[in-house]
């Protein structure tokens, strides 16, 4: 019996805006030799992030039909497609439904060009998708010039140099993306780096450190102002759960412009509180993604407190707010949550998105107690430090997880998209 022959698809694609100038970028690799078999590039015009990553996909489908010309019958191609986008992988894994009406046709699409059982998918972290990444940044740089890509052009597998065969993947034991394959991707990728041969840059932005594999990074964003944000009054997850105003919707614009210019960002969690919905879907509406919902990012429970200001609260229950400025253990008049108590939510909901996100850039939609906590755990701060950080509204923070359990703070407080 013949045996089928057996392709990698590295694919993907991108929007500079997100909707925006878009291309993809597509390259079928023999697994055993690593040689580049087929390269595709296009610019598309104006189109989402996801819309870009799709049609890469497409390409690299047909350009593997290609090269066998009897790829549709069963049992002729065995195909893997290697993506770092999450949201296409489990789309096409059947995994996540499909919602978005642009999607729908763009996978239908895929799932034409060969048979399911032909193709498998895996979502690899971006690092390790550098060649199609190239060629969609070529395809790009191309439309901007009123041109499409051209081959004879492109340097794309200058930038993933390939031995004379591919690595081998690590075993994983559970669908691309879950928990299990993630760490251990993680841990395959430490014990297979060589050592380096000259003393690390130091890092610097949101980059991946070259020493510790893709960090989980969670990119921290407070919401939106409120009514009750410029009076300075206690608003947790006990009150009245307050909409944006009209200024803290501007701020959700702002930041949704400048999130999607930056392009790093691959998934939204945001807290169920109302502020936080309304900020995230804002955003989501920008870069084309889904909101996830995390109960482990809701802000703290003031108890009697909520609603009433610094001054307020000193006047009414002056010893009670002694008692907690002075320890973590201390919960607000009424029944409310301690700082110790939020602790050990955040850090419960932190570990779990730390293994769920392995490897991808997260934007975490929450409050000031959760995103002081997340700064103050990762820096090994006491509790005394939550309360010498500022935290503007619509600010950002951001903080990389590494695997070996380290983390690090890579900015605080910024708010310069707000000017």
């Amino acid at each position: 019996m013949t045996q089928p022959r057996q392709f990698v698809i590295e694919a993907d694609g991108g929007s500079r805006g997100n909707p925006g100038p878009a291309g993809y970028g597509a390259v079928v690799i023999d697994p055993v030799t690593g040689e580049t078999l087929a390269e595709a590039a296009e610019y598309i015009g104006v189109a989402t992030n996801n819309v870009a990553e799709y049609k890469g996909l497409i390409a690299g489908l047909r350009a593997a039909k290609a090269l066998v010309p009897d790829a549709s019958a069963d049992g002729a191609l065995q195909v893997r497609v290697r993506m770092d986008s999450k949201l296409v992988v489990e789309q096409m894994s059947g995994r996540w439904k499909i919602k978005h009406p642009d999607m729908k046709p763009l996978a239908a699409e895929a799932a034409r060009i060969l048979p399911a059982s032909a193709v498998t998918y895996e979502w690899i972290p971006r690092e390790k998708n550098k060649h199609a990444d190239r060629l969609a940044n070529e395809a790009m740089d191309a439309g901007k010039r009123g041109r499409q890509w051209e081959p004879s052009a492109s340097t794309a597998s200058l930038d993933t140099p390939r031995s004379s065969a591919a690595p081998a993947l690590p075993p994983v034991s559970g669908p691309p993306g879950d928990a299990a394959a993630g760490a251990a991707k993680a841990r395959a990728a430490l014990a297979s780096r060589p050592a380096a041969a000259s003393p690390a840059t130091p890092q610097v932005g949101w980059g991946v450190a070259p020493d510790l594999g893709a960090p989980a990074t969670f990119v921290l964003l407070r919401h939106g102002e409120t009514a009750l944000t410029p009076e300075k009054r206690f608003s947790g997850s006990g009150g009245s759960d307050p909409e944006l105003s009209a200024a803290g919707r501007h701020q959700a614009e702002c930041i949704a412009r400048s999130l999607a210019d930056r392009g790093t960002v691959e998934e939204i969690v945001s807290s169920p509180l109302r502020r936080c919905r309304e900020t995230a879907a804002a955003v989501a509406a920008r870069l084309g993604l889904e909101v996830r919902i995390e109960e482990g990012l809701r802000e703290t429970d003031f108890g009697a407190w909520e609603g009433l200001t610094f001054a307020e609260v000193r006047e009414r229950y002056g010893a009670d707010l002694d008692a907690w400025l002075a320890s973590a253990k201390v919960a607000p008049t009424g029944g409310g949550e301690s700082f110790a108590e939020v602790a050990r939510r955040v850090s419960a909901t932190r570990d779990r998105l730390t293994t769920r996100y392995a490897g991808r850039t997260v934007l975490l939609v929450t409050h000031v107690t959760p995103i002081k906590t997340l700064v103050r755990l990762a820096l090994g701060a006491p509790p005394e430090a939550m309360f010498r950080m500022e935290l503007s509204a619509a600010s950002v923070s951001a903080v990389a997880y590494y695997a070996d359990g380290n983390a690090s703070v890579r900015l605080l407080n910024d708010t310069s998209h707000l000017r």
